[in-house]
């Protein structure tokens, strides 16, 4: 909708919000105290058909990655209650000197099809993952590694197949030089990039990435594409071991299906509920309801050689006149029903960096600035749309914006929806977005660069709208030199701040996990990355 009809639009999703939680109360199955749990008993979860064939390299969305995260472990995880990072296959991780670490491995860890993990199943999985022969999404995660442009360019072919920082001086021992300090670089070790992989996958990557063979705590069962990917247990893992027998991935084209299936039963942990859902889903599951911290964000990001984007005038007054029209504070407490908080800059409160109003004016509310804006930017006359993908539960706040952006700029906006998220992605992936596409991030590790140069960078994988800023990029590299780790996020928050000279995103709103289960299942919570805790969940006896 767009015109005079928008907030008449936002005026009906209030009433609706307010009137169906002003009923209250909430039922429940009543007390689960006396059933029994099957310690073989397989739940379903809800996803996304991944974008990708499982290749822990190749994961950037969230379909694919949390089917990679139960099939892998690395060398350290993060503590789902507090974000921190704690050592999993790796014995222990020392910082020898500002770019030199020593990781010793723990013995007895092993693949699903009954390899040894060695020191080699990680640096021989860094070094395949780095080069551009592979194609690799998260290949720039490696760029810290002393070598990395010797095996990945940014031009030609590479000089080398291996790092020059990366050594195994035994089968339990790895050697990492980086190529410059990085405070921060082991917290990176508990993203999905620098999982290990098996001997059998470079026999045939792409046979690998449909039957995956990882040394997590579920392994592979079968994979049905558009419709579930099966795991079970894995009998020898070697880390806690899970309290149920397996987790079956359901694949939803809506969220709105994904909801109705866990109140009636049939689907057993949701992942996120859908905001038309949102006002009533405390009352609908009662305790089994979820409202949990989450620490990631949503924004409206810019395809910037989008022509709709490239013929404006004054490109970063437009995106800033948009940004002052949208008005976060109604649509989170109409449209999301209170289950988002209004974002203030690109970083969410929970996350070490995290500047109170980093973005100033340009993330207030104030119409007329707004148009002032973008009537001086050229944009006035401009026609814009936001790709977003059906199956998320975007639509309605999708198009509150739009009707925000029509009726304070005059710029028209449409909403432009695709199936699935993996359709959505592609059209990112291949540079084919018309102008704006919807951008959700959650945290790799919990620090502000994560937020900003994994996002932001010239060369980041995460950077899908084609930005580059050198002064960002010149600060980012400064941040990441520092000598301490409070320094590097200090200086971080000084590249933050020349973001929002040009906008290279448009922050909406930080996440929380709304979420519930069904009454088959117990002892279900989720992390700060909004993912449950896979292993701990316990399955009712039927």
């Amino acid at each position: 909708m767009r015109g005079a009809k928008s907030a008449k639009w936002v005026a009906i999703a209030a009433v609706v919000a307010l009137g169906a939680t002003a009923c209250g109360g909430g039922s429940d199955s009543g007390d689960d105290s006396s059933r029994a749990v099957n310690p073989s008993g397989v739940y379903s979860y809800q996803s996304s058909e991944p974008q990708h064939p499982i290749q822990p390299a190749n994961v950037m969305e969230t379909g694919g990655g949390r089917i990679t995260d139960a099939l892998f472990s690395g060398l350290a995880d993060y503590n789902p209650k507090t974000g921190k990072l704690e050592n999993l296959v790796a014995e222990s991780i020392k910082q020898d000197d500002a770019s030199h670490y020593t990781i010793k491995l723990k013995q007895g860890w092993t693949f699903h099809n009954g390899e040894k993990v060695t020191s080699h199943s990680f640096v021989d999985a860094w070094n395949w993952g780095a080069n551009p022969k592979n194609a690799q999404q998260n290949a720039s995660w490696f760029s810290d590694i002393q070598g990395y442009t010797d095996v990945h360019p940014d031009k030609g072919d590479p000089k080398s197949d291996k790092m020059s920082g990366l050594s195994t001086p035994d089968d339990y021992t790895i050697k990492v030089a980086l190529a410059n300090p990085a405070p921060y670089w082991t917290y990176k070790l508990g993203y999905s990039a620098f999982y290990p992989l098996p001997k059998a996958f470079y026999s045939d990557p792409k046979k690998y990435g449909q039957q995956p063979v990882g040394n997590g705590p579920y392994q592979f069962v079968a994979w049905n594409h558009n419709k579930d990917f099966m795991t079970k247990t894995y009998a020898n893992y070697a880390g806690p071991k899970p309290k149920n027998g397996g987790i079956d991935f359901k694949f939803y084209t809506t969220s709105e299906a994904a909801y109705q299936d866990a109140v009636s039963n049939n689907l057993d942990v949701l992942d996120q509920v859908a905001p038309s859902d949102m006002a009533k889903y405390h009352q609908d599951l009662g305790k089994r309801a979820v409202d949990a911290p989450q620490n990631s964000i949503q924004t409206v990001a810019v395809a910037e050689y989008a022509p709709a984007i490239k013929n404006v005038k004054d490109h970063a007054k437009f995106i800033q006149g948009l940004s002052m029209a949208i008005d976060r504070d109604t649509i989170t407490k109409t449209v999301l029903a209170g289950s988002r908080t209004p974002a203030t800059g690109f970083v969410p409160p929970a996350v070490e960096g995290y500047k109170e109003n980093a973005c100033g004016d340009a993330c207030k509310y104030d119409p007329a600035k707004a148009k002032q804006l973008v009537q001086e930017s050229g944009g006035a006359n401009a026609s814009i749309s936001i790709l977003y993908n059906a199956d998320g539960g975007h639509k309605e706040w999708v198009t509150a914006v739009c009707a925000n952006i029509t009726q304070n700029t005059g710029v028209k906006c449409d909403g432009d929806a695709k199936a699935d998220f993996k359709t959505t992605l592609d059209v990112r992936t291949k540079k084919k977005v018309q102008s704006l596409y919807r951008s959700g991030w959650v945290q790799d590790y919990p620090l502000n660069a994560n937020f900003l140069k994994d996002l932001y960078g010239t060369t980041a994988a995460g950077n899908e709208g084609g930005y580059s800023n050198k002064e960002f990029d010149e600060l980012a590299a400064k941040a990441d030199k520092a000598a301490t780790l409070d320094e590097s996020v200090k200086l971080y928050q000084d590249a933050e701040a020349a973001l929002y000279k040009d906008m290279p995103a448009i922050p909406l709103w930080y996440y929380k996990t709304n979420a519930g289960y069904s009454q088959n299942v117990t002892n279900v919570s989720y992390d700060t990355f909004g993912k449950p805790v896979f292993t701990d969940v316990e399955v009712f006896k039927k």
